[in-house]
């Protein structure tokens, strides 16, 4: 199972340069394939978050874990 964290991208200002920063709000996780082999993902927030956009990046595998979430 292919898994993505999913986070809110934050922009602020560092020594006269716009930067954004990436806050961690939930998880994607790709769940197995239907009947007809359509994939369909999963959300699950940490919180209840009010905001427009989200971003979702692939997990980085725990300590002891080889990445292969099968």
């Amino acid at each position: 199972m292919t898994s993505y964290t999913l986070t809110v991208p934050v922009t602020f200002q560092k020594d006269g340069q716009e930067q954004t920063a990436y806050r961690r709000v939930g998880a994607v996780f790709e769940n197995t394939k239907t009947a007809d082999g359509e994939v369909f993902l999963s959300i699950k927030l940490d919180f209840p978050v009010a905001v427009t956009e989200l971003v979702a990046f692939q997990s980085k595998p725990k300590d002891g874990e080889d990445g292969d979430h099968a």
